[in-house]
């Protein structure tokens, strides 16, 4: 019966984040097919941005009228609404309608925003639920968190990515005198097949919550107390932080937890402003600034890079989270050291995206490579950094926790707005076709 419920815990825990990190990796073959071309990741930013209105309200209704709100019926709409929204989007991904003159992906977009709007509320409802259970099936739950990222990037790793192939235009046509335009071939399996691989994962975690939910109860908590607790978790925009912030230190034995409180109390101001510094760097370069220009800064070298970057990241950041539980370094200097060097990563990837559509190395083997790997350190080292500073802050007092889901959210929102008009607006960034494009040697 333990085993089972093990089980049934790690795939409820699956569908917390799963269909938003879903559609990060599905964005290398969508990019292609939609209007926004390379813009379209920066309105994904601020799409779940204002997702994040769920766990808002959710949290007010706790706060103002303490009881009225059933966690369980909450977690069957926001599941149910999850299944339902993939199924639309594996249908209608692709609609678009004339807006302000122009041609907009409108099923893409409000599909996306009710996607995010389940993920982000799952952030304050998925654990005071689970609180409900022995405390030894927590741990589980996180490692689902943590494979909501991961097995997306798994799927899109077979899923493969389109090759490209250089066409002239007007042949078609009977003339030989057209310009060359890229076409990509089909990947293994479709965008709408994968929509449904994720729409079964919603149904497989929206079937283990009904399955948790009929088990009896060994003890019952507060879950208005409880909603406070996991206040941080809304900042899990793009990349699960809820699961980095309360798995890495579930791992800690009693001898760890009580040196770690013992030298986190004994922070100094400009420490802790030091702390609350690096949660609003490091979420707003991971959550707003660099995965708006992801485009930009990959597609110039094939879209074979950009498919590679969006996967392994998606897989880079449950690793480092769980590579964390393990291996914990609390040392400020050390942290500091690491956001530097993830900060260095991401600034290579920024600089290629502002050289956009002739970045470094572009059209060779080595700029490919470069930049997958760059992108990749730059989720890892990003992600460690979160999750030690997550559990310093928690060892501290919860005040501290709470604070520091309002600094990792105000660095997401930060930077997606600065990015969203600089993209969109006043176009700093250049796209190119990958055959048409004429760079200097």
């Amino acid at each position: 019966m333990a085993l089972l419920v093990h089980f049934l815990a790690c795939a409820f825990g699956v569908g917390s984040w799963v269909a938003v990190n879903g559609l990060w990796v599905e964005l290398p073959l969508i990019v292609n097919a939609l209007p926004e071309g390379w813009d379209l990741p920066s309105y994904l930013t601020v799409i779940i941005q204002l997702a994040n209105v769920g766990p808002l309200l959710v949290t007010l209704m706790h706060k103002l009228y303490p009881g009225c709100l059933k966690e369980h019926i909450v977690i069957y709409s926001i599941l149910s609404i999850g299944v339902l929204s993939c199924i639309l989007l594996a249908f209608f991904w692709d609609r678009t309608t004339i807006f302000i003159g122009a041609s907009r992906s409108t099923a893409f977009f409000i599909m996306t925003f009710f996607l995010s709007l389940v993920d982000c509320t799952s952030s304050v409802t998925f654990l005071p639920f689970m609180m409900q259970l022995p405390a030894k099936y927590i741990t589980t739950y996180y490692i689902g968190e943590g494979l909501s990222g991961f097995i997306p990037g798994v799927v899109a790793l077979a899923q493969g990515v389109g090759m490209a192939k250089c066409v002239n235009s007007s042949e078609t046509a009977g003339n030989h005198t057209g310009s060359l335009h890229t076409e990509y071939l089909p990947p293994n399996f479709s965008t709408k097949v994968f929509f449904f691989i994720l729409a079964a994962m919603m149904c497989i975690s929206l079937a283990a919550f009904v399955a948790l939910n009929r088990l009896p109860r060994t003890y019952e908590l507060s879950t208005e107390n409880l909603v406070q607790d996991t206040v941080v978790s809304i900042s899990s925009n793009l990349d699960n932080s809820g699961a980095d912030l309360d798995g890495g230190s579930v791992k800690n034995n009693g001898e760890e937890v009580a040196q770690g409180r013992h030298l986190v109390a004994k922070l100094s101001v400009y420490q802790l402003t030091f702390i609350y510094f690096l949660v609003v760097w490091v979420n707003s370069a991971t959550n707003g600034l660099l995965p708006s220009v992801q485009t930009y800064s990959c597609m110039p070298y094939g879209n074979l890079a950009y498919h590679l970057s969006a996967a392994l990241a998606s897989v880079a950041n449950p690793v480092a989270c769980t590579l964390a539980m393990f291996i914990q370094n609390r040392s400020l200097v050390f942290l500091g050291l690491l956001a530097v060097v993830g900060t260095g990563f991401g600034s290579y990837n920024m600089a290629m995206a502002a050289m956009s559509p002739c970045p470094l190395l572009h059209g060779s083997a080595a700029g490919e490579a470069i930049i997958v790997l760059s992108w990749l350190f730059f989720t890892g080292t990003l992600s460690y950094v979160k999750v030690m500073v997550g559990v310093i802050l928690r060892d501290r007092s919860h005040n501290a926790l709470v604070w520091c889901g309002a600094a990792t959210q105000m660095g997401s929102l930060v930077g997606s707005v600065i990015m969203f008009p600089l993209v969109n607006i006043y176009q700093l960034f250049k796209s190119g076709d990958f055959c048409n494009t004429e760079c200097p040697l």
